[in-house]
């Protein structure tokens, strides 16, 4: 079944614009209420708990999303603003339905999403997203009074899951010494990533952590990454942990304002598991460099790619039993630590190897020489097929006859914005950055 609406990280959209409208998301409710209430096969009402960023639309949003469950005789408890990774953990702490978040990750303020999470706090199958989506081809009724369902709030959301947060750091182990800036993007984590590194021991100094609805990811965050290093640079800190708006994205920096992505973070985390014992492999996607597959085949350790997308990466991982995983971007999945990508929790496993090994950011990723990457985002029509273009597809066989084994190619479409991604990777930075715009420019001509 093709998806209609459900992309590689929910439904996300401009606010205002199909589909990220009151009237759809109520029925977007109504129609996963439906859904879950036939899976449950129950009297019992299905409960699903409600996140959101800190977007000025997700009060809007929000109210519809409640509506339309409640319709369908489900009961609802609201967390407020929140990580997403954090509704992962809260709806399978308390034993619930299936839990949904508001929010658009890194986009700007006036985009917004929705994404499901099972009751055991993973992404929902695609076997229930093609359920909804089938649901929502039909017409939205409602419940008898009786079976409505009731909405309530969830007092101390964000407490519990800081103590969660700190519970996946080693008991032996503090963060006393160490100056950090942390970076919130103005979003979910503003009031919890803070809190959860100054009560392991930090100093932290905190930026972008004064959400007004409209500031989330604006200069700050994961994707914006200036503000972070030039915070460490002057306020002599060790190390900077930006998170993106939704907070299950992490990029560093050590005290010299050098950045450390993903996949060197991934590498970070490897090596440490490494070093207490043997790590049957690592999961990366089709972005991963190049570099760190070559290093894990030295070293013994098994590596996959998967589909771009954390959810992809999760799919591998537990095909192959591996507990470790990551996209460059700053998405990372530790399995013995939460069942889905989680900024914080990340930058957790981060520091606690830099505890254990003593080393530097710097020193610990010495091995990991990455090779030069050039990817161009080109804006396109909705459902544009890269494939159908002809010279397009002739310029990319030339620029990979080219590279040969000393690099390659990457074209995909985008599946959360109306992009085509074209990413070389090469040796060379120069031959990277002139090959992927020639293929680009066929894009556009």
């Amino acid at each position: 079944m093709t998806r209609k609406y459900f992309g590689t990280d929910g439904i996300r959209g401009l606010v205002g614009k199909a589909p990220i409208t009151p009237d759809f998301v109520m029925r977007l409710g109504y129609a996963a209420g439906k859904v879950l209430v036939k899976a449950q096969n129950s009297k019992v009402h299905p409960t699903v708990l409600i996140g959101k960023d800190t977007r000025i639309s997700g009060y809007m949003l929000e109210a519809a999303l409640e509506a339309g469950l409640a319709a369908a005789g489900v009961d609802v408890m609201l967390a407020g603003p929140v990580p997403t990774p954090a509704i992962a953990y809260l709806t399978r702490a308390l034993r619930l339905t299936a839990g949904v978040v508001i929010s658009a990750s890194h986009n700007p303020y006036h985009d917004n999403g929705i994404k499901f999470f099972s009751g055991q706090g993973t992404k929902l199958p695609d076997s229930l997203e093609q359920e909804i989506e089938a649901a929502l081809d039909e017409p939205m009724d409602c419940v008898s009074s009786e079976k409505l369902g009731r909405a309530t709030r969830l007092d101390d959301a964000s407490g519990r899951y800081i103590e969660f947060c700190k519970s996946t750091f080693p008991n032996e182990l503090d963060l006393h010494g160490l100056k950090i800036v942390v970076d919130c993007a103005h979003g979910a984590a503003y009031h919890i990533a803070p809190h959860v590194l100054h009560e392991l021991g930090a100093e932290v100094i905190a930026i972008g952590n004064k959400p007004d609805g409209f500031n989330i990811n604006d200069g700050f965050g994961a994707t914006a990454t200036k503000a972070m290093a030039a915070a460490v640079v002057e306020h002599g800190a060790d190390l900077g942990i930006a998170l993106d708006g939704d907070a299950d994205r992490l990029i560093m920096c050590d005290a010299t304002g050098r950045l450390y992505n993903g996949d060197e973070l991934l590498y970070v985390m490897v090596k440490d598991r490494l070093a207490t014992g043997p790590v049957a492999g690592a999961v990366g996607t089709l972005m991963t460099n190049m570099a760190l597959e070559v290093l894990f085949r030295q070293q013994g350790i098994g590596f996959a790619r998967a589909k771009v997308g954390d959810r992809y990466v999760l799919e591998v991982m537990k095909e192959k039993g591996w507990i470790l995983g990551g996209e460059g971007s700053g998405h990372l999945l530790c399995l013995d630590k939460h069942t889905t990508g989680d900024g914080i929790v990340s930058a957790l496993q981060v520091l606690s190897a830099l505890k254990r090994s003593g080393q530097s950011l710097q020193q610990c990723v010495s091995e990991l020489v990455l090779f030069p990457q050039t990817l161009i985002n080109v804006r396109v029509a909705p459902g544009t097929d890269w494939t159908q273009n002809a010279a397009m597809v002739a310029e990319t066989a030339k620029v990979e006859a080219e590279l040969g084994d000393t690099g390659r190619v990457l074209i995909r479409a985008s599946g959360t914005e109306p992009l085509i991604r074209v990413m070389v990777e090469a040796k060379d930075n120069e031959k990277a950055e002139a090959m992927a715009r020639r293929i680009a420019d066929k894009l556009t001509a």
